[in-house]
């Protein structure tokens, strides 16, 4: 993995890479001792962003969510987080997290939360990327996501992916995410550097 002169002395990065603007960023799997920077992340979220990645009005992100959201132990809960390399703070930009369902063992469920700043930047295709091929990893095939209707943005997003739409019982959406569909979709674009760097650090290219 190259060096980055931006990176602070005591980042541990997995995955060194690049927005569509060039900035960098570091992505690695989301560790228990990350609950601050989890809560950083989804206090700096615009309210918009926050209601529609969580279905609530909530400023300050409760305790119970921040520790779910920081139980990654790899194979029920997979998770990863982006961290832009800014040579000062290394400020959280990003997460995406695949928590098994308890029920159906090769089910489960995917959220994903970018920083508004960097929407439209390439990063939670990134982000996505890292948890489907630790989900391929874990024997995880199948992933639910669930939106709220008036979420075009994710929409969008899953659509791109080859999701397939599900009955809706409620204003909420729910798509099924074939993992390894989305995968080969994903190491399609041949078009993204970061998706590139993505793939080529986890030896799939």
């Amino acid at each position: 993995m190259a060096q980055n002169s931006n990176r602070a002395p005591h980042l541990l990065c997995e995955i060194e890479t690049v927005l569509s603007d060039g900035r960098p960023v570091c992505l690695r799997t989301i560790r228990p001792s990350d609950e601050a920077h989890i809560r950083a992340g989804i206090t700096e979220m615009s309210d918009r962003s926050r209601y529609l990645r969580f279905f609530s009005a909530f400023r300050a992100p409760p305790d119970s969510i921040v520790k779910r959201l920081s139980a990654v132990d790899g194979h029920d809960h997979i998770g990863w987080g982006a961290i832009l390399l800014d040579g000062e703070d290394n400020p959280p930009i990003g997460a995406a997290h695949a928590i098994r369902s308890e029920e159906l063992r090769w089910h489960g469920e995917l959220a994903i939360a970018v920083l508004d700043e960097y929407h439209g930047l390439g990063l939670a295709r990134m982000l996505i990327a890292a948890v489907l091929m630790d989900c391929i990893e874990e024997d995880l095939p199948v992933l639910d996501m669930q939106m709220l209707a008036e979420n075009r943005a994710a929409q969008n997003l899953v659509t791109y992916l080859g999701a397939k739409r599900a009955a809706a019982l409620d204003s909420v959406s729910h798509y099924w995410l074939d993992v390894r569909e989305a995968l080969r979709i994903l190491n399609s674009d041949q078009d993204s550097a970061g998706l590139k760097a993505i793939f080529a650090a986890r030896g799939t290219n």
